[in-house]
C-alpha cells in the first residue's frame, strides 16, 4: 500500500532541518523561495543540491538560468523565511540586505552562510527536480544560532544538556583573605594554615582555584615542575588538555611577571584597552589565558559584550569568562546573551560566573547549560554571593550530567569550610549530600 502524502509529510516533519532561501535571477529581476530540501553532495569538487517542485516559478527560472544561490537563515530571521515561503504579500527582497553574487543570483548579506552555484546536473525526482550545483563562492558573514524547521514549525536550537560540566572556584581565596584581614565580626576560626589547607583540598578535588597574585612564591602545585596528585582531575582534564590547577588575576605587566613561566597557572585578564597586550605577553610566557568580560547581562550591554567576546577570541584566549555582575539576571536574558556569545566564540569555550539571588542562580545555570555552556566559575559554599560549587554539582547530578570533579571531596571541603567559617554557609546541598 502506498503511503499517503499527508502521512509522509508528517513523518518527514520529525526530521529537523535548517532554513535556507534559494534564489536565482532572470531577465525580469530576482526570484527566490524557502527550501528545506538542501544538502551537501561533494567536497572535491564542492557540490550541493536543492530539490525544487516542478510546479513553482523558481524551478523554471533555475532551469533556464542555470544558476542559484543559497542563504542560510539565523534564529532572528524567521520573517525572511516566512516571506520567501509565500506567507505575506509584497516584495520578498524588502527584508534584509540582498546583493548579487558573481552568478547574478542574490544572496543575503546577513545570512549565517551563503553559496553561489552553477547548475551542473539536473535529475528527475518525482514531482521535484534535483538540481546539483557546483559552488563557485562560499562565505560565512555572520555567526549566531540558526533558524530551524521541525514539525511544520519554526524554532531555535533544541537546547540539549551538555555531556559534562566542570567548575573553577574564583571566589574562595578572596573570601578567606577578607576573613583574615577583617576585625571585630570576622570569622574567628579562619587561620592562614586553615585557609591554605582548604584551598589545597578544593584544588585536589579537581577544581581550578583562583588565588591572588602573591608577592612571594605561588603554591607548590602551581610551580612549573609540580605534578597533579594521584587521582586528581584538574579543570578540563577529561578533555585531554594540559590543565592549570590555579589561576591568577592579571591586571598589569608587573603582576604578570610574578607568575613563573610555563607554570600550570591560568592568567585571568579582563577585557579592556590593555587586554590584547597582556594576553600576548601571558601567552609568550607559556600561560593559558582566560579573558574576562564583566556585567554581561546588564540591560543594553549585549552588543558591547559580543564585541568583547570577538576581541578576546581573536587575541588568542583559551577560554572566555562572562561575569553576571551586580544585578540578578533573568533566565530569558541569560539565554538571549549566551546563545549569541557561544556562537560567536566558537571554537573558544565560554565559562560563566553567576550569582545566587532570589533563587535564580540554579535556574540561570540550567539555562546556561542548555545554551551551550559547560564550564562555570563558582565559590565553595557560595560565601561570596556567587553560585555555590556544591549546589551546581548537585544540579548536574540530578540532571545526569557528568563532571570530572570529585564531588564527594568537594562536599567534604564545604563541611570543613563551614567549621572554619564558624557559621552556616549560604549553600546547603553539602549537608544533604553528606
Amino acid at each position: 500500500m502506498a503511503v499517503d502524502a499527508q502521512t509522509f509529510r508528517s513523518v518527514l516533519g520529525q526530521w529537523p532541518t535548517g532554513v535556507a532561501v534559494v534564489t536565482t535571477t532572470s531577465g525580469d529581476g530576482w526570484h527566490g523561495m524557502t527550501a528545506g530540501s538542501f544538502c551537501s553532495v561533494s567536497l572535491d569538487p564542492p557540490l550541493v543540491l536543492v530539490c525544487l517542485s516542478r510546479d513553482i516559478h523558481t524551478h523554471a527560472l533555475v532551469e533556464r538560468s542555470g544558476v542559484f544561490a543559497v542563504s542560510f537563515l539565523g534564529k532572528d530571521q524567521a520573517v525572511i523565511g516566512h516571506r520567501f515561503a509565500g506567507r505575506g504579500t509584497g516584495d520578498r527582497f524588502a527584508h534584509g540586505t540582498w546583493t548579487p553574487a558573481p552568478t547574478g543570483a542574490p544572496v543575503l548579506a546577513e545570512a549565517l552562510g551563503r553559496l553561489d552555484c552553477r547548475v551542473v546536473y539536473a535529475y528527475p525526482g518525482g514531482d521535484h527536480t534535483i538540481f546539483v550545483g557546483e559552488v563557485l563562492t562560499a562565505e560565512t558573514p555572520r555567526r549566531t544560532a540558526p533558524l530551524l524547521f521541525h514539525s511544520r514549525a519554526w524554532g531555535q536550537l533544541a537546547d540539549p544538556l551538555p555531556d559534562e560540566v566542570t567548575i573553577a572556584d574564583t571566589g574562595l581565596a578572596a573570601a578567606l583573605h577578607r576573613g583574615l584581614a577583617a576585625s571585630g565580626g570576622a570569622p574567628a576560626r579562619v587561620t592562614r594554615a586553615g585557609a591554605a589547607r582548604l584551598l589545597e583540598s578544593v584544588r585536589a578535588a579537581g577544581v581550578r582555584v583562583r588565588t591572588p597574585v602573591p608577592p612571594g612564591p605561588l603554591p607548590d602545585s602551581a610551580q612549573p615542575d609540580s605534578a597533579q596528585p594521584d587521582g586528581a582531575q584538574p579543570d578540563g582534564a577529561a578533555h585531554g588538555a594540559r590543565c592549570p590547577s590555579w589561576s591568577v588575576l592579571v591586571e598589569d605587566a608587573a603582576s604578570l611577571t610574578r607568575v613563573p613561566r610555563d607554570s600550570p597557572v591560568t592568567a585571568e585578564i579582563a577585557d579592556g584597552p590593555h587586554a590584547p597586550r597582556l594576553i600576548a605577553a601571558a601567552r609568550t610566557r607559556g600561560l593559558a589565558v582566560v579573558g574576562r568580560v564583566s556585567d554581561v547581562f546588564a540591560p543594553g550591554r549585549e552588543a558591547a559584550v559580543l564585541a568583547a567576546v570577538d576581541r578576546l577570541a581573536a587575541a588568542g584566549c583559551a577560554e572566555i569568562a562572562l561575569d553576571e555582575g551586580a544585578e540578578a539576571a533573568s533566565p530569558l536574558l541569560v539565554r538571549n546573551v549566551l546563545q549569541e556569545a557561544v556562537a560567536r566564540a566558537r571554537p573558544v569555550p565560554l565559562r560563566v560566573r553567576l550569582r545566587e539571588a532570589y533563587g535564580l542562580g540554579l535556574a540561570n545555570a540550567l539555562t546556561a547549560m542548555k545554551s551551550g555552556v559547560r564550564s562555570f566559575d563558582v565559590t565553595l559554599g557560595g560565601i561570596d554571593g556567587g553560585l555555590c560549587a556544591e549546589d551546581l554539582l548537585f544540579l548536574a547530578d540530578r540532571l545526569d550530567v557528568a563532571t570530572p570533579i570529585d564531588r564527594a571531596a568537594l562536599v567534604a571541603a564545604a563541611a570543613d569550610l563551614e567549621a572554619l567559617w564558624g557559621s552556616a554557609l549560604p549553600g546547603r546541598t553539602h549537608r544533604a549530600a553528606s
